[in-house]
């Protein structure tokens, strides 16, 4: 799980830190026009790119540190935009829509990956455990089910 974190860690902060010099990311473009588009047209290249840096560098620091994960985890909105270009400019990121995306959409897919190893570290960040035994998983599943039920049927915590 640290691997993982670390490894989410680095991207987020090497991609994020390329975009505060012009020119040097492959995204930068299509990252901008894609907050043109959706800010309809109010949010600029010259704002959207410092933020979009600095936003994916505290994302990419929170997850190296390890400190305030589920606060950094939440900055993870942001992904939900990476996807946007697929949709709003096809042109840009496919060969052949939507079956074939050239380097710049599979740049954009690649999020999915990102996305889900975020999920993973998220629903450990606050002392949840991944549970490795299947039996011992269905023992935990069963036990939480009872517990749920105990609260709503009787709106508190069952005793330990």
């Amino acid at each position: 799980m640290t691997l993982l974190r670390l490894a989410l860690g680095v991207v987020f902060l090497w991609f994020g830190a390329q975009k505060f010099f012009p020119g040097v990311s492959v995204a930068q473009d299509l990252a901008t026009d894609t907050i043109s588009v959706l800010t309809l047209g109010t949010v600029g290249p010259q704002v959207s790119l410092p933020v979009l840096a600095t936003w994916e560098c505290l994302i990419g620091l929170g997850l190296l540190s390890g400190r305030f994960l589920p606060a950094t985890l939440l900055l993870l909105v942001q992904m939900a935009g990476t996807f946007a270009p697929l949709i709003l400019f096809p042109g840009e990121t496919f060969k052949i829509v939507p079956w074939v995306p050239n380097l710049e959409g599979q740049y954009i897919i690649k999020n999915l990956v990102l996305a889900a190893a975020a999920l993973v570290v998220g629903a450990t960040a606050r002392g949840g455990k991944l549970i490795y035994d299947a039996q011992a998983a269905e023992v935990a599943e069963h036990t939480q089910a009872l517990h749920e039920r105990f609260r709503r049927r009787f709106h508190q915590e069952p005793e330990e």
